[in-house]
């Protein structure tokens, strides 16, 4: 009976009840009516969540089953990344033999260079095309999934086979692997970012050399892939991070200035300004003028080092954007002078204009840098009682936040006008302003009484 409740919930993709039975002692590796093991089930039906409850339960992956595969070979052979990341387990190179491994690294690597509507073709013997749609493999990356003569499969054999030669450190060229995560030229490809990923996973200088030196690619999608790379090893916190610093940021400076693709320039003036280097409001300064909002809308953002004040230069430019007809390059000046700001009468006053503004992205991006800000003028203040009849909900928040923080009765007033807010709202920051203030008057009028 426990194995046909969890049966049960294996076939309708209910995780939280997989993972439940599997608590209460019920059997990971037991085999559903076809005579298969429940994880064969999960991979058939691309059940990422299920897969997981099962593994997390103890499922083995590497079982031998009638057909001389294993779950694991399955979920290769289905071509899903994001169930066989999950499937592959902990420490394969250790757990598999070496035959294991090949066997697993061969059956990629066919599927890969034979392509996925061949393959089909030669395993159903049907002729004719096949049809092939674009699915979302998990929370954040696409596949093709493709069906030809009764058999489907997704067509993610690239990323898996990256995957594999990692997990058992296999390091084919770089050159290789930027070609596998390129043979579809888009960020949210599972092959693309599959191979970006392993690429900043691997920490020597000649790996970083040989991607790097892709920025000089005619293609503008080898530059992103550069991008991808370099923003990746960035955000990841890679250990040798910092030991890049000088040459990213030396890279950087100089393609800045020979980017002529307007997509790219925009991304490579977003990442370089998360360096530091002595010419960086220089290269800010030469795109003040760039015809596409895009790359302007990058300059507020080169223009200054966080956290240090802006030079008499920079602060003139910055000043000059608040007047830019592009809506997304006034939002960046709003955002940039609420992280440089250093409260001169001129950053005050185009702050408070651009709370103003008639786009709401814009007043948004004033409000939050505005009513973070150490202004305490009764300019400021008011400016921010204003937006308290924002259309925008989270205009209003940041205008509360912004009065509570200034000691403002209409702070608590604002919030009640707001009315009921989502539980995601529940530890907000904003919302706890206000609660922080009404407990200070209430302790100070305490205080007072006690006088």
């Amino acid at each position: 009976m426990g194995d046909a409740v969890l049966i049960a919930a294996v076939r309708r993709g209910d995780a939280d009840a997989v993972r439940a039975l599997l608590e209460e002692g019920a059997d990971p590796d037991a085999l559903d009516a076809d005579g298969l093991p429940l994880l064969c089930t999960a991979v058939a039906a691309y059940d990422d969540p299920v897969a997981e409850a099962l593994m997390d339960g103890g499922a083995d992956p590497d079982r031998p089953l009638p057909d001389g595969t294993t779950p694991l070979l399955r979920a290769v052979d289905l071509g899903s990344p994001a169930v066989f990341s999950t499937v592959l387990g902990h420490e394969p190179r250790l757990r598999l033999p070496e035959a294991a491994r090949e066997r697993l690294l061969t059956l990629a690597r066919t599927w890969y260079e034979t392509g996925a509507a061949e393959e089909l073709r030669r395993r159903s013997g049907a002729t004719g095309p096949a049809e092939t749609v674009r699915v979302q493999d998990d929370e954040y990356h696409h596949v093709e999934q493709v069906t030809l003569g009764g058999l489907t499969v997704r067509a993610g054999h690239g990323a898996l086979l990256t995957s594999l030669e990692w997990a058992f450190r296999v390091l084919p060229p770089v050159e290789e692997l930027v070609a596998r995560g390129l043979k579809y030229p888009d960020e949210d490809h599972v092959d693309w970012s599959s191979a970006k990923w392993i690429l900043s996973q691997r920490r020597s200088k000649e790996t970083w050399l040989a991607v790097t030196a892709f920025r000089h690619h005619p293609d503008p999608a080898h530059r992103r892939f550069v991008l991808d790379f370099l923003r990746t090893r960035s955000l990841a916190g890679a250990s040798d991070r910092h030991s890049y610093d000088k040459e990213e940021s030396e890279l950087f400076a100089a393609w800045a200035a020979e980017e002529t693709d307007v997509d790219v320039l925009a991304e490579v003036l977003d990442v370089f300004g998360g360096y530091e280097h002595p010419g960086m409001e220089s290269v800010g300064l030469g795109y003040l003028g760039h015809p596409d909002p895009r790359v302007r809308s990058e300059v507020p953002y080169l223009l200054g080092t966080y956290g240090s004040p802006l030079t008499p230069t920079g602060r003139t430019a910055l000043l000059g954007l608040v007047r830019d007809p592009a809506p997304e390059v006034r939002g960046s000046v709003a955002m940039a002078l609420g992280t440089w700001h250093d409260l001169t009468p001129e950053v005050s006053a185009a702050l408070l204009a651009l709370v103003r503004d008639p786009h709401a992205a814009v007043r948004g991006a004033a409000a939050t840098a505005l009513a973070a800000s150490p202004d305490r003028t009764p300019a400021a203040t008011e400016a921010l009682a204003v937006l308290l009849d924002d259309e925008e909900l989270l205009i209003r928040l940041e205008a509360v936040y912004g009065l509570a923080e200034r000691n403002d009765p209409r702070c608590v007033a604002g919030l009640a006008r707001i009315g009921p807010l989502d539980p995601a709202f529940n530890d907000d920051h904003r919302c706890s302003a206000v609660w922080r203030y009404e407990w200070r008057m209430r302790e100070q009028a305490s205080a007072d009484a006690e006088q």
